[in-house]
């Protein structure tokens, strides 16, 4: 399965994705869905050009789309995004930690 992890980037300016990487590399949480045959071919952040990495996405053959934890968390477009994504993706709407949220 290919996949996408998309970030908050203003969360980008001081995070490193430890929790979204490790629970990727673990198959926990979010990734707990996935065999072993996951290939992560993008990590980015909802910033700059949307579209266009969407069409890079599209192009890569990403299947379903993470978007991170502190994304659902702290972005006030989180409902629009999801749905923008779900369009072209598998969405996710978290990472790491519990699948509703605090």
């Amino acid at each position: 399965m290919k996949i996408g992890i998309l970030v908050r980037e203003e969360t980008m300016m001081k995070c490193t994705g430890k929790g979204c990487l490790n629970a990727l590399l673990q198959r926990k949480d979010a990734f707990a869905r996935y065999s072993e045959g996951v290939e992560l071919l993008a990590f980015t952040h909802t910033g700059g050009d949307l579209n266009h990495k969407i069409d890079r996405m599209l192009e890569a053959g990403i299947k379903s789309v993470h978007l991170s934890s502190c994304l659902r968390a702290k972005s006030p477009d989180y409902e629009t995004l999801l749905e923008r994504l779900s369009k072209h993706f598998t969405v996710v709407g978290y990472t790491h930690g519990s699948e509703v949220g605090k």
